[in-house]
């Protein structure tokens, strides 16, 4: 099939080893024997920035997480869920100044976090945080900075003396002393989700489709082989030690399967957090889903 005859489309995700069956998929000429040129970017500043791209039209299809696109969609956005992609929590690392006197979630009340942008995992789950905590969380203060870069940054200058980010991507830095791990927020639901414009989903549903069962056997293949660990390692840079237990706490979303639960619990928590209104709820199966 020539390049004319393939379909192009840009897809975005965060630069992170959630996203290797993408990767490989189109590296391997995949998604172009379905007939899908798809170009990915890696998209640093994580879901905030993928939803910006979704609304600018600068990326097509997003790989993002479940809560910051289910709000952005009940908020207006135009776009839609094709499919929950990793089934499994996601671990979020909250991390400190390497060398402040902060050692507990207790001494974070009242303190400032660092987001990568307002909407996203970072902005998100530091509600989930405060709410686990018992604090008021209209008092909550943040910093926007960006991407992890921007997190680290903030921390070493006390910009801010939190930041929540994915803490297997962030071990390095801890290993590195630029910052300090003191313990995790985990989602209560599956973390990532596959979005697209409303207008390719309703001029290309049947490859988009196709697009997501090729990354699900990807993902499956992934998932059983032996030499996962040591690509992941390789690839980004992790302790091949970090990437096997993560690889055991990680399960995508091999058959396609529809979770509409998970996506009732996330509304109930965005509720809960003041972070949605019942009217922007209302038949949100409707809203949500492609």
């Amino acid at each position: 099939m020539t390049t004319q005859q393939l379909l192009g489309l840009k897809i975005g995700g965060v630069p992170e080893h959630f996203n290797l069956p993408w990767r490989l998929a189109i590296e391997e000429g995949k998604m172009r024997d379905i007939g899908l040129d798809l170009h990915w970017s890696d998209m640093g500043g994580g879901t905030g920035q993928m939803i910006r791209g979704l609304e600018t039209g600068s990326i097509d299809v997003a790989v993002l997480l479940t809560e910051g696109i289910t709000k952005a969609i009940l908020q207006g956005l135009d776009a839609a869920i094709l499919q929950v992609y990793v089934v499994s929590p996601l671990s979020w690392g909250i991390h400190v100044p390497f060398d402040s006197t902060i050692v507990k979630n207790a001494d974070l009340e009242n303190q400032t976090f660092a987001i990568s942008r307002e909407g996203s995992g970072s902005h998100l789950m530091a509600y989930v945080m405060a709410d686990n905590e018992g604090w008021n969380l209209d008092q909550l203060k943040f910093n926007v900075i960006g991407d992890v870069y921007g997190g680290l940054w903030a921390l070493k200058h006390n910009e801010a003396q939190a930041f929540l980010w994915e803490k297997y991507t962030t071990f390095p830095f801890v290993e590195q002393q630029k910052c300090r791990w003191i313990g995790d927020v985990v989602t209560p639901w599956p973390c990532f989700v596959i979005a697209v414009r409303n207008e390719i989903a309703h001029k290309h549903k049947d490859i988009l489709k196709q697009m997501c069962t090729v990354v699900n056997e990807k993902a499956l293949e992934i998932k059983q082989s032996n030499d996962t660990v040591e690509i992941i390692s390789w690839r980004y840079n992790l302790r091949s030690d970090q990437v096997g237990k993560w690889l055991d706490q990680t399960d995508w979303n091999y058959k396609g399967i529809e979770y509409p639960l998970a996506f009732e619990k996330t509304i109930q928590y965005l509720l809960k957090l003041g972070l949605l209104t019942a009217e922007e709820a209302e038949n949100w199966r409707e809203k949500l889903f492609v």
